[in-house]
């Protein structure tokens, strides 16, 4: 007989009450868990690591109340979508989420995406214009600039340091599950400022992380974003990612960013040849969007709605 470890979080954890619906919706081969509120325009929101879809629920609430219909996604291994074996490099994930967006009855969506949601949506912007109406990149610089600027300024930025743990197999997995998940609000804690995270948003965080499986499927984006510079696939991103973005875009970021230093936010424009906003947000870490969540609401309903922002 098998026993279940009764005090291991299971998918339930991430299915969070509130004035939202929870649904599974079947994209690129593979379900997903996403989280529904308001009728308008989509936007699609895409957490970073080490989160779920959770991080944007002051988003959800904010962009569902101005107007627009918003969706946050778990991620391909996160939370309740499904945990494949493969599929964690950044052309694979804005594939899924272009083929979401179709699935959820639009031709296209603003994506707002976090860390890793903003690389993917950087990439959706290149490989699937089209499905990107408009583009809201938080903490995530270009794929190519951020490799630029991650080596030049490589003894100041955490992040290089933190990328490079994640490589050695297996002890990242168990690292980030021991102890109820302690290495998770260590992450938070030490990315962010300004007391974040309370200790609830805490508590979510550390139960998905215990999921089985998120752990490694995880840790997998992060592998590909380092071992593929040294082979064929990885190239072929880089070189397809130096094409400008025809998507109108936003970045965002946090003036006390430990992890990605601000200097990698300057020069981003080149990247783009549509209309492109700066915004840097005092008094936050890695994480604008929940540390100073008023702040980034008003910046975000004021690109979704700003006319002037158009291809």
């Amino acid at each position: 007989m098998i026993h279940r470890i009764s005090n291991v979080p299971d998918e339930s954890a991430v299915l969070i009450e509130g004035p939202w619906t929870h649904r599974l919706v079947s994209a690129g081969g593979i379900r997903f868990h996403v989280v529904e509120a308001g009728t308008g325009p989509l936007v699609v929101l895409l957490h970073g690591f080490p989160q779920f879809w959770w991080a944007w629920e002051q988003q959800i609430t904010a962009l569902s109340a101005a107007g627009y219909r918003a969706v946050a996604v778990d991620l391909r291994g996160y939370g309740a979508s499904d945990k494949p074996p493969r599929g964690y490099d950044l052309f694979t994930a804005a594939s899924d989420i272009a083929g979401l967006i179709r699935v959820l009855g639009e031709a296209d969506a603003a994506v707002v995406g976090h860390g890793l949601g903003g690389l993917i949506g950087w990439t959706m912007s290149v490989c699937h214009p089209r499905a990107v109406r408009r583009l809201v990149a938080l903490s995530a610089p270009h794929p190519v600039q951020l490799a630029t600027a991650t080596v030049a300024h490589w003894h100041r930025a955490r992040g290089l340091w933190e990328l490079l743990g994640l490589q050695v197999p297996m002890l990242p997995e168990r690292r980030l599950v021991a102890r109820n998940a302690q290495a998770v609000a260590e992450a938070l804690r030490a990315w962010s400022c300004s007391g974040w995270p309370d200790a609830q948003t805490e508590q979510r965080f550390r139960e998905a992380f215990q999921i089985p499986l998120v752990a490694h499927c995880s840790v997998e984006y992060h592998r590909w974003l380092f071992r593929s510079r040294f082979r064929p696939d990885g190239y072929r991103y880089l070189q397809r990612m130096r094409e400008p973005s025809p998507v109108p875009t936003l970045y965002v970021h946090g003036v006390a960013d430990p992890l990605i230093l601000p200097a990698a936010a300057h020069g981003l424009e080149r990247h783009v040849r549509a209309p492109y906003r700066l915004r840097l947000v005092e008094g936050a870490g890695h994480f604008p969007h929940q540390e100073r969540p008023d702040q980034v609401n008003a910046l975000l309903v004021e690109w979704l709605s700003d006319d002037a922002a158009q291809t």
